[in-house]
C-alpha cells in the first residue's frame, strides 16, 4: 500500500511540474511572437487607434504589465477556474472551447478506433503471410499511403469527391440547421476520417506487423510447434497474448499523434473543432484562448505517456518486476 501511494504522488508531481513547465514555455513564447493581440480584440479598429487608445486597450486587456506579473495574474485565475476571456469571440475561453471538442471528440474518436481495429487486421494478416504476395503487397501500398502528406491526400479528395463528382460535402461538420441530423453528419465525416486513417493506418500497422513477427521467432513458439501445436493456435493463442502489453502501450501513446494530424485536417476541411480554433489561436494572437488550448494538448500527450507507462507495468510481469526491484532498493 505505501508503495502505491508513493507511486501515485510521483506520477502526480511529474505531472503538475510538466503542466506548469509547459504553462510558462507557452505563455513567454506567445507573447514574445511579433504580432498585435488588440487586432483580434478590436479588428481593424485597433490599426487607427492613437497612442493614448491604445495604451488604454492594453491596459484593459493587462498587456501593459511585464510579462512575468501577467503570468502570475493568469495563474492566480486558472487555479481559481478563470482562464479568461478570448479576445476574438469576446466570451469565456472555456465556453468556446466547449462548443467545439464535441466535434473534435467525434472526428479524432472515430479515426482512432478504425486505426487501431485495421491496424490489428492487417498485423495479422501479414505476419500470416509473411514475405508471400499479400504481405509484399500491403506493405508496398502501406508504404506508398504513410509516405503522402496529409494535407496533400485532403486537398486531393476534396478536388475529386467534392468538386468534380460532387458526392461529398468539402467542410463543416454539417449543413446549415441539419446539426442534429445524423446521416448529415455522417456525410462530412467522411472525407476527414478517410485522411485521417490512411495517414497513420500503416505506420501503427507495421508495427504490429513486426512486434508479431518478433514472437513468431522466439524461442517458445519453436517449441510451442516441436509439440504439435499449428500455425493458428500459436498465433492467435501465444503470439497475440504476448503482443497486448505492446498494443494498449502503442495505443495510449498514439493519441496526440493522431490528435495532432485531426488538428492539420481540421484546417484543411475547416471543419469547427479544437485544430481549426487553435490555428485561429495562434494566427490572432488569442493569448488567453491559445494558452488553454496548448495547455489542453500537452496535458494530453503527458496523460497518455503515463497511461502507456502504466499499462505496461501491469501487463508485463518483467516491466513490474524490475520495477519493484528498483522500488527496493
Amino acid at each position: 500500500m505505501k508503495r502505491l501511494v508513493l507511486y501515485v504522488m510521483q506520477k502526480t508531481l511529474v505531472f503538475i511540474g510538466s503542466v506548469l513547465l509547459l504553462s510558462v514555455v507557452v505563455f513567454y513564447v506567445s507573447r514574445l511572437a511579433p504580432g498585435d493581440p488588440l487586432v483580434s480584440y478590436y479588428g481593424d479598429r485597433a490599426e487607427k487607434m492613437t497612442v493614448e487608445e491604445r495604451a488604454w486597450a492594453e491596459e484593459k486587456l493587462g498587456l501593459n504589465d511585464p510579462i512575468h506579473v501577467q503570468y502570475v495574474r493568469w495563474l492566480e485565475g486558472a487555479l481559481r477556474g478563470d482562464f479568461g476571456i478570448s479576445y476574438k469571440y469576446k466570451t469565456g475561453v472555456l465556453e468556446v472551447i466547449r462548443g467545439r471538442a464535441g466535434n473534435t471528440l467525434i472526428l479524432g474518436g472515430t479515426g482512432f478506433f478504425i486505426i487501431f481495429a485495421f491496424a490489428l487486421l492487417l498485423g495479422i494478416v501479414c505476419a500470416w503471410f509473411e514475405d508471400r504476395l499479400p504481405d509484399r503487397i500491403l506493405c508496398r501500398i502501406g508504404t506508398v499511403s504513410s509516405c503522402i502528406p496529409e494535407f496533400w491526400l485532403a486537398l486531393v479528395l476534396i478536388l475529386v469527391f467534392a468538386v468534380t463528382l460532387r458526392v461529398l460535402p468539402s467542410s463543416g461538420a454539417y449543413s446549415v440547421g441539419k446539426s442534429g441530423d445524423f446521416g448529415d453528419r455522417a456525410r462530412h465525416l467522411i472525407l476527414p476520417v478517410s485522411v485521417v486513417v490512411l495517414g497513420h493506418l500503416w505506420y501503427y500497422a507495421y508495427m504490429i506487423r513486426n512486434k508479431l513477427l518478433e514472437e513468431v521467432r522466439a524461442e517458445y513458439v519453436l517449441l510451442a510447434r516441436s509439440k504439435g501445436l499449428g500455425k493458428r493456435q500459436v498465433l492467435f493463442r501465444h503470439c497475440m497474448r504476448n503482443i497486448l502489453p505492446s498494443y494498449f502501450s502503442i495505443m495510449a501513446i498514439s493519441v496526440p499523434h493522431i490528435l495532432g494530424g485531426t488538428y492539420i485536417i481540421e484546417t484543411v476541411f475547416s471543419y469547427p473543432g479544437l485544430g481549426t480554433l487553435s490555428y485561429e489561436s495562434a494566427r490572432y494572437h488569442d493569448y488567453n484562448l491559445l494558452m488553454v488550448l496548448s495547455i489542453l494538448s500537452g496535458i494530453i500527450v503527458i496523460v497518455c505517456s503515463m497511461a502507456a507507462q502504466a499499462v505496461n507495468e501491469q501487463l508485463d510481469p518483467r516491466m513490474r518486476q524490475g520495477l519493484e526491484a528498483e522500488a527496493d532498493e
